[in-house]
């Protein structure tokens, strides 16, 4: 059968054939411990009650129309508000346009910005930049972050790279390493990006700045937040925002999310997704309008929310911190922000019990999979090297109690390979 081009060439997600054979494991009654959804379990992290009440009663109240195609009037000041008290920015309504979650506001942006054959510049391990820049038509340009920068891109590594691109797509806190920039290596990007747009004639398109910024109010310890614009207040004609509801309220399936930037990007994506029709639900917008609105409920609900991730986060990397210390090829990165811990297992060379060979990476994670029933997502599922032995560890669906049961387990599989 032909079908288009695109969809014969589009790569199918490593997550997705993960999970299904994590579902098939537990269908048979296999104890997984899965660590590979950026998801929340709602019976251990539920949405606020607040947001849930508002929820309800905008149901009650018969909101179930299309909403506006921008999003709904209340919705987008509310927002506008929220943003600028947490962070600063000052953006008006019209800059602001509300979509079904994070994922068609990027779409959007893409497709508002690339044209088939343009330079999109990222870095990986990233989330789905690579299958965004495939939709359009683009040319990958991509540089490869490591441990010695917490897998952040470095303006070092970015400044060959930005000559004639469209699209620079950048993520802080990162999906997926739970890591951020730094204030002074943002800085340096921005002027890069700002040196870059002083270079080009008057009638030729600019570089622009996707800054996915999904999980910036989940920080930990003394991590701070930055972007664009705070930073160089200049970056505000080149620079669109993405953030949404999905993670700070461990909202993932109530799908309310926006972005916001120069009106003339933001009027584009309008169009675009008003043909798509990716609205987010007229109720949950309702809901969502009323509770941003609750700053005591908001903060009550961020001081447990986040001490209850951060937990689960410094346990975990305590705990593999203690197994590096004993001699096993593992480390992890220390918790920055987000629901994530990037962890290493090393284990490729070595043979299992049974005499068998791990001779890449992905039998490492079958291995981790199989023998200590730990289920996490490589780093090459998001872009990175095939041989990378990193991997994102999600705990948006961890029980306190699981994590000395699967550390233990990891141990016992460790002890399994020679």
């Amino acid at each position: 059968m032909k079908l288009s081009y695109l969809s014969e060439t589009l790569i199918g997600s490593e997550i997705v054939k993960l999970g299904g054979e994590i579902r098939e494991k537990i269908r048979l009654g296999e104890r997984i411990y899965n660590f590979t959804v950026g998801d929340f379990d709602p019976t251990v992290f539920p949405i606020p009650t607040e947001l849930e009440e508002e929820i309800i009663a905008a149901y009650r109240a018969h909101f179930t129309n299309y909403p506006l195609a921008e999003g709904n009037l209340d919705l987008r000041e509310s927002i506008a508000s929220f943003i600028k008290e947490r962070e600063g920015l000052d953006y008006n309504k019209s800059e602001y346009l509300v979509a079904a979650g994070g994922r068609p506001l990027i779409y959007a942006i893409f497709r508002a910005i690339v044209d088939a054959g343009e330079k999109v510049v990222y870095a990986v391990p990233s989330w789905n930049n690579n299958h965004y820049t495939h939709f359009v038509g683009g040319e990958h340009v991509v540089v490869e972050a490591g441990p010695e920068t917490n897998f952040m891109p470095s303006a070092d590594s970015l400044k060959p790279l930005l000559k004639g691109a469209s699209l620079l797509a950048l993520c802080s806190p990162q999906n997926p390493t739970g890591t951020v920039f730094t204030k002074e290596e943002l800085e340096k990007i921005c002027d890069l990006v700002l040196a870059e747009n002083a270079s080009r004639g008057e009638g030729e398109k600019k570089l622009y700045v996707l800054y996915d910024q999904m999980y910036w109010h989940l920080t930990y310890g003394d991590i701070e937040h930055y972007n664009p614009v705070s930073l160089r207040p200049a970056m505000r004609d080149f620079t669109v925002f993405v953030d949404a509801i999905s993670k700070v309220f461990a909202a993932t399936g109530v799908r309310v999310g926006w972005s916001f930037g120069p009106a003339a990007i933001i009027d584009k994506m309008k169009a675009i997704l008003g043909h798509v029709g990716a609205w987010a639900p007229m109720a949950e917008q309702k809901a969502v309008a009323k509770f941003l609105q609750q700053k005591e409920a908001i903060d009550r609900f961020l001081a447990q929310f986040k001490s209850e991730v951060e937990f689960r986060l410094r346990a975990i990397h305590d705990g593999f911190q203690l197994l590096k210390s004993d001699g096993f090829s593992v480390d992890s990165v220390a918790p920055q922000a987000a629901i994530y811990l990037t962890i290493k297992v090393d284990l490729v060379g070595k043979q299992t019990q049974d005499g068998q060979l791990m001779e890449s990476q992905a039998d490492v994670t079958s291995y981790l999979l199989n023998a200590a029933k730990l289920a996490v997502v490589p780093f090459y599922a998001f872009g990175a090297a095939a041989q990378s032995p990193w991997y994102r560890l999600s705990v948006g669906t961890c029980k306190k109690e699981e994590i000395p049961e699967m550390l233990e387990g990891l141990k016992s599989a460790l002890l399994g390979v020679r």
